[in-house]
C-alpha cells in the first residue's frame, strides 16, 4: 500500500524551540466502554469482574488488591494525600470500607469499583506520518476500571517519554489515542493517528501492532455491521474482552459508547514554559496536532482556528492560578477542554517533577481521579440513553411479550438510574480549591448537568408513561368488574328474595343436585364471561342510564348498541 513521505520532525523545530524540549512527558489515556450484560443461568446479571477475575493465568488480567500499589509496604504519602484530597461520600466510592473487608463482592463494604491491570506489555513503539524513525515510549500502567452497577469498563493507559521535542509531544498527543482512523488520504495513509503502533514486551519481542493502513478490513466491517472495527493493537490489550460486533467469542463484549478519540491527560515538563506561544498554549489544550506533515513552520505557529473562535480560549480553557513566577512550582499551567486535561511547567522545579508530593504526583493520582469521575459520569449516562433506544427499538405493542420486555428493560433503567444518581453522582468532590475547579472546569466542558437533565427527564416519561398505563389497566379492571357486578346483583337479589327456592332439591338424591349444581355453574359461569367481554359497552349503557338529561329513545339505543358489530 502507498504511504505519505514522511517529513523529519526537526524541520520543524526552528520556530518551536523557544521553550527548549519537553524533558518529561506523561500521556494518560481513558477509553470509557459499554459492557453488555452476561446473564447468569437463572437470569440474574452476572459481574463483569468476577467472570474476569475467574479466568485466573488464562488472562494477562490481576486485580489490583487496592487503588494504590496492591500492599500496604507501597502505600506512601501520595496516596495518602489522594484519599484526603476527597469529599467522605467520593472516599466511600472510591476505596470503600478498607482492605479488612475488601473482599465483599457488594458495594455496601467494598468499593463499588474495581481496578484490574496486566503488566506483560512493557513498552510501545509509535511511528508518526509526521516524524522520521519510530519513538519508543515506557508502559507505566494498563488498568481496567469496573463499577458495581454500572455495566462500565474504563481502559487506562499511562506511557512516559523523556527529551522530547514540543512538536513531537504536541503530534503524540494529537494521534496515538485513537481506537481507529477517522478515513485515509489519497495515498492511504491513515488520516489523524499513528502509521503504525507495536505493544513491545519486557524481552523487546512485538506482541501486537496496528493495522490502521488496511483501510479494505475497516470499509468491510462497517458495511456489514454498521458498527465501527477497533484497531488491532487496541483489540489486544482489551483481550479477553471482545468487540460486541467482531464476531468473536467472548463472554466479556464491549461497545463504542463515546467518540472514537480518547480523552487523555498530559504532563510536559518544559526548559522554559514561558516561551510557549498562545498558539502552542492552544495546540496543546486542544490536542489539535501540529497540522498536516509538511506543513512549515509559519503555518505550525499559525491559529489552528479563526480567531474569533479563540478569543476567550484563556478564561473557558485556562487554570492560571499558579501561572505566576513565584510559588512552589512556578510557571505552571493547566489546559481543560474536558476531552483533555494537559498541564505545563518548568522541568527545573523540583515541587513540579516530584513524584511523591508535588504536581506530577498530584497529576497521576488527585487529577486523574477527578478525570475519571467527570468521564465516568458521562459514559454512565450516555449508556442509560442507549438502553432507552434499544428498549424502544424491540417493542412490538403487537406482541405482549415484547411489551413485557419492554416494561422490565423500562422498570431496570429507572431502578439503575436512581442507584447512579445515589452512589455515583457528585456535584462537589473536595473542597481543595484546585481540585474543585478543575472539576468544574472538566464538567463544564463535558455538558453533564444538562445531560443528567435530558437522561433524567427521559426516563422519567417512560417511566410516566408505564404508570399511566398501569393505571389505566386498573381503571379498565374496575369497570368490567363493576358492571358484572351490577348485572350479578340482579341475579343474586332475584333468587335468593326472602330466601325463596325455585326448586326444591334439598331432599333430591346426590347425583341429581351434583347435576343441578353444575348446570347453574355452567350457567353463571357463561353469563360472567359473557357480561365480561360486553363489560365495556355495558358501561356505556350503564353511563347513558345514569343520564337524566338523555331521552328514554336515546338509553333504548345505548342498549341495542350492545350487541352491534363494530364497523370495519
Amino acid at each position: 500500500m502507498l504511504q505519505a513521505t514522511p517529513v523529519p520532525i526537526q524541520d520543524l523545530q526552528g520556530a518551536l524551540g523557544a521553550a527548549g524540549r519537553v524533558r518529561q512527558l506523561r500521556q494518560v489515556l481513558l477509553w470509557p466502554l459499554r459492557l453488555m450484560p452476561v446473564l447468569g443461568s437463572e437470569g440474574h446479571r452476572r459481574k463483569p469482574w468476577k467472570l474476569l477475575r475467574n479466568l485466573g493465568d488464562a488472562s494477562p488480567w490481576h486485580e489490583v488488591v487496592d487503588e494504590y500499589s496492591g500492599d500496604s509496604a507501597g502505600f506512601h504519602e501520595r496516596h495518602y494525600n489522594e484519599f484526603v484530597t476527597f469529599l467522605p461520600y467520593v472516599q466511600q466510592f472510591l476505596y470503600g470500607e478498607g482492605r479488612m473487608r475488601r473482599d465483599a463482592d457488594d458495594a455496601g463494604t467494598g468499593s463499588p469499583m474495581r481496578v484490574f491491570r496486566r503488566q506483560d506489555v512493557a513498552q510501545v513503539r509509535v511511528t508518526s506520518p509526521a516524524q522520521a524513525g519510530a519513538l519508543t515510549l515506557d508502559i507505566v500502567h494498563i488498568d481496567l476500571y469496573f463499577f458495581f452497577d454500572v455495566d462500565l469498563v474504563l481502559f487506562n493507559l499511562e506511557v512516559a517519554g523523556a527529551d522530547l521535542g514540543l512538536s513531537q509531544t504536541q503530534d503524540l498527543l494529537h494521534r496515538f489515542g485513537r481506537a481507529y482512523p477517522a478515513g485515509w488520504d489519497a495515498m492511504g495513509q491513515a488520516l489523524h493517528c499513528m502509521s503504525n503502533v507495536e505493544w513491545l514486551a519486557t524481552d523487546g519481542r512485538v506482541l501486537a501492532q496496528s493495522d490502521s493502513q488496511q483501510s479494505e478490513a475497516f470499509l468491510e466491517h462497517v458495511a456489514q455491521h454498521r458498527a465501527p472495527r477497533f484497531a488491532a493493537h487496541w483489540q489486544f490489550l482489551l483481550e479477553p474482552l471482545v468487540s460486541d460486533h467482531s464476531g468473536r467469542d467472548g463472554a466479556l463484549r464491549y461497545r463504542q459508547i463515546e467518540y472514537y478519540r480518547m480523552p487523555l491527560m498530559a504532563y510536559l515538563a518544559l526548559d522554559n514554559p514561558r516561551a510557549l506561544t498562545r498558539s502552542e498554549f492552544i495546540r496543546l489544550g486542544l490536542v489539535t496536532g501540529i497540522g498536516e506533515p509538511g506543513s512549515s513552520a509559519e503555518s505550525a505557529q499559525a491559529l489552528p482556528y479563526a480567531e474569533q473562535h479563540l478569543a476567550d480560549f484563556e478564561q473557558r480553557f485556562c487554570y492560571d492560578r499558579f501561572w505566576a513566577e513565584g510559588g512552589a512550582a512556578p510557571n505552571t499551567r493547566y489546559l481543560c477542554s474536558g476531552q483533555s486535561l494537559v498541564v505545563v511547567g518548568a522541568a527545573h522545579s523540583e515541587f513540579f517533577g516530584c513524584r511523591d508530593r508535588g504536581v506530577l504526583a498530584q497529576f497521576r493520582h488527585q487529577h486523574f481521579l477527578l478525570f475519571l469521575i467527570a468521564h465516568f459520569q458521562k459514559a454512565a449516562l450516555l449508556m442509560f440513553s442507549d438502553r432507552l433506544v434499544e428498549a424502544l427499538k424491540g417493542l412490538d405493542v403487537a406482541d405482549p411479550a415484547s411489551v413485557r420486555r419492554f416494561k422490565r428493560a423500562i422498570r431496570s433503567s429507572f431502578e439503575g438510574f436512581l442507584r447512579f444518581t445515589h452512589r455515583y453522582w457528585f456535584h462537589e468532590i473536595s473542597e481543595q480549591a484546585q481540585v474543585r475547579a478543575l472539576y468544574r472546569l472538566c464538567v463544564g466542558h463535558l455538558g453533564l448537568d444538562p445531560l443528567y437533565a435530558e437522561v433524567k427527564e427521559r426516563i422519567g416519561d417512560m417511566n410516566a408513561y408505564l404508570d399511566a398505563d398501569s393505571l389505566r389497566r386498573q381503571a379498565n379492571t374496575v369497570v368490567r368488574l363493576t358492571v358484572v357486578t351490577i348485572f350479578g346483583l340482579i341475579g343474586t337479589v332475584t333468587t335468593g328474595f326472602l330466601g325463596m327456592n325455585l326448586l326444591a332439591e334439598a331432599e333430591a338424591p346426590l347425583a341429581r343436585r351434583l347435576a343441578w349444581f353444575a348446570a347453574v355453574l355452567l350457567a353463571t359461569g357463561g353469563l360472567t364471561v359473557y357480561t365480561m367481554v360486553k363489560s365495556k359497552r355495558l358501561s356505556d349503557f350503564l353511563d347513558a342510564l345514569s343520564d337524566e338529561r338523555l331521552p328514554a329513545w336515546t338509553k333504548l339505543k345505548s342498549l341495542a348498541a350492545v350487541w352491534q358489530r363494530d364497523p370495519d
